[in-house]
């Protein structure tokens, strides 16, 4: 999958991927749907986002997810 809505920009916000270079990050975006905070929460608060900057972060966070090794505690 190609991400159009997601940055990286070396020397912008210390080169962490943002979206569409607003200097939002995509763990902001993904951390406050993981707090509970409502799509239309987010939106209110960044007004500059658009709900497709939204999905795509989730998107790109599941695909760095996906390519990565997680140190995880395993529940035996």
């Amino acid at each position: 999958m190609k991400f159009t809505r997601i940055i990286v920009e070396p020397n912008k916000m210390g080169g962490v991927p943002c979206i569409r270079g607003l200097r939002i990050p995509v763990a902001t975006t993904v951390q406050m749907i993981a707090d509970g905070i409502s799509e239309e929460e987010i939106l209110k608060a960044y007004t500059d986002l658009e709900p497709e900057d939204i999905r795509q972060a989730l998107s790109y966070a599941a695909e760095a997810v996906r390519e990565r090794e997680l140190p995880l505690v395993s529940v035996l």
